[in-house]
């Protein structure tokens, strides 16, 4: 097959390939997301998705939640190492004969629909999931996904649900308003800690209408029933609850985004700022800033978002124990 033949993802994958075999990429280390891919090359962001399911299904890279894609571990040797023309040969022999639908779209279902677009948006972010970019990752047709899904949005949705609904809540609740509370605010935490993506789902004012969110919701509101709230302080509570884990867990994407764009991480990134610091502490004008800062010595201060997630979540909590137990507040 002439060079110019060779579809873009095939050249592009063939590049990547000679990076690992050439240990310009070693076990462990990112490679390109989607979004650099694209830039890098100048292609759609459906092409580069091609690019890193072709060397996925190699066993050159795999995927790691929070981290991107990464050069797989080598065992027994390495994968073997696949010309273009080999893929180009594979990839047309899963099409059927007379225009038929390949194989690998006939075996296509919802779930797997769904399945393939949270792994995308884990790895790579929600602003690289497209339906295109779906299908390339499962390796069908680029209108397929649209047989289970009608958009993009719709996907999004039931990606949203099928995650939230990873969540176990005991059939038993804690005693106590505030022990339901933190189970499920924890929860709910945990889950952004897996999917990241699921901070940008929407705006708070336009909640999903999804079983799995609802379940959330009725776990929380079961904590404040029976205390004497009404019902619009009751749903404010909880969208105020929800809104701050959502808020802390919007970070995660954030920092996943500006990695894979600087291709620095945030510790590399908070030493590129070291002087930039230094000078607005030397300059007097904020000397509470100063004093602060200056007490961590040389090993500076850590922004860990787990540990500030529980201090908020225990302020939040004690701010409510006033509302939510205030002897002089009427019960019904």
């Amino acid at each position: 097959m002439a060079e110019k033949n060779v579809p873009p993802y095939l050249r592009i994958a063939a590049e990547l390939r000679r990076r690992i075999a050439d240990g310009e990429l070693s076990p462990g280390d990112r490679v390109p997301s989607t979004r650099r891919i694209a830039q890098e090359w100048n292609v759609a962001l459906a092409t580069a998705t091609k690019v890193l399911t072709a060397l996925r299904q190699e066993g050159l890279v795999e995927a790691r939640p929070r981290v991107g894609t990464v050069v797989a571990e080598r065992g027994g040797g390495g994968p073997a190492r696949t010309s273009p023309d080999e893929h180009a040969r594979t990839a047309a022999r899963t099409a059927s004969p007379s225009g038929s639908a390949p194989a690998h779209d006939r075996e296509l279902t919802r779930d797997r629909v769904v399945g393939a677009a949270v792994a995308l948006a884990d790895s790579e972010g929600l602003a690289a999931l497209s339906m295109r970019g779906v299908a390339a990752r499962l390796g069908v047709a680029a209108m397929s996904p649209y047989r289970y899904v009608n958009s993009k949005d719709d996907l999004v949705s039931l990606m949203a649900d099928a995650v939230l609904a990873e969540a176990e809540y005991p059939r038993d609740a804690p005693a106590g308003w505030r022990s339901r509370l933190e189970l499920g605010a924890r929860t709910l935490w945990a889950l952004h800690r897996a999917h990241p993506w699921l901070a940008q789902i929407g705006p708070l004012t336009r909640p999903l209408a999804v079983p799995s969110l609802i379940a959330y919701s009725e776990w929380m509101l079961g904590a404040l029933d029976g205390h004497g709230l009404d019902p619009a302080t009751m749903l404010d509570l909880n969208a105020l609850i929800y809104s701050y884990i959502q808020g802390t867990a919007v970070h995660l994407e954030r920092e996943a985004q500006a990695a894979s764009t600087t291709g620095l991480t945030d510790e590399q990134w908070m030493d590129s700022q070291t002087a930039a610091y230094a000078a607005l502490v030397a300059s007097g004008r904020f000397p509470t800033f100063a004093k602060v800062l200056g007490s961590f010595g040389d090993e500076g201060y850590d922004l860990r978002l787990d540990a500030m997630f529980e201090l908020g979540l225990t302020s939040m909590l004690d701010g409510l124990t006033a509302l939510i137990e205030d002897p002089r507040r009427a019960r019904p």
